[in-house]
């Protein structure tokens, strides 16, 4: 690797490690983030409950009958899909904007940038952890009990949210640059989503190229070492091949980006 690559990794890494050694900064903002959207409601962040609640009932019923599938299997099935996929896509789509949001502190108090990455990350998982509160209610509903798989999903978690931080380190630099990036994301997440087994389910489509087909689906790989646990099933070790290879390559990418573009940041907004 060249010197100056070298640089650039360093001053990317300096700064990260900066913001997790100040963590508190990305909390604090996070917390005041969600309180500040729910301001005098008496349920508070519970909407998006709520309207997710709504969202899984609907959706579990009418891709039910359409898929002719058991709600006992697919209900729990549409309900923590539905609950990952709005995390992954919110993330993402904000982290676009997670420079851009922040430009009032960014011009006007010295902090270390991935401090604000961080707080669009923390930010919507206060708000997964109001959802999740879901699933045990829908398992309830349906009769079905947790295994021990459920405890997968913790490093799932883990893996998914580290690609989920070099992805949106990665767009929050490019769209600080290309404003238009934004727009472009928000319609490819959506097409993303039918291509993804979201709200149908892998084993639906026919054997040979369709499986190959999700095999490349990078989403297929990172929803899936969460969700799978939770349904008391184990992610299939290609699963976990594919989002560690995410992370590590991802990551190149994202620290060399950063670290070379990351004094021009505040010059962009």
């Amino acid at each position: 690797m060249s010197p100056t690559k070298t640089g650039f990794l360093a001053e990317a890494l300096a700064d990260i490690s900066a913001a997790l050694v100040k963590h508190h900064l990305a909390t604090t903002f996070s917390w005041q983030d969600v309180a500040q959207r729910y301001r005098r409601s008496r349920v508070g962040a519970f909407w998006l409950t709520v309207n997710m609640g709504v969202l899984i009932g609907a959706l579990g019923f009418v891709f039910g009958t359409l898929f002719r599938s058991p709600m006992q299997e697919f209900l729990p099935y549409i309900c923590v899909s539905l609950i990952f996929w709005s995390f992954i896509s919110t993330s993402i789509n904000e982290g676009c904007t997670a420079f851009i949001g922040a430009e009032g502190i960014i011009l006007q108090v010295r902090m270390p940038l991935f401090t604000h990455v961080l707080r669009t990350l923390y930010r919507n998982a206060i708000i997964l952890g109001h959802n999740i509160v879901i699933y045990p209610i829908v398992l309830l509903a349906v009769g079905r009990m947790p295994s021990w798989h459920v405890l997968l999903a913790l490093p799932g978690f883990v893996i998914l949210s580290l690609n989920l931080l070099w992805i949106m380190l990665t767009l929050g630099v490019l769209c600080a640059r290309y404003r238009d990036m934004t727009q472009v994301m928000q319609n490819l997440l959506l097409v993303i989503m039918y291509l993804t087994p979201v709200m149908w389910m892998a084993r639906t489509l026919p054997q040979g190229i369709s499986q190959l087909f999700l095999d490349f689906n990078p989403f297929y790989h990172l929803i899936g070492v969460v969700r799978e646990p939770l349904l008391g099933e184990l992610p299939p070790t290609t699963s976990w091949v594919a989002c560690m290879a995410f992370a590590v390559v991802g990551w190149t990418v994202a620290l060399l980006l950063f670290g070379r573009y990351r004094h021009r940041i505040p010059y962009w907004l």
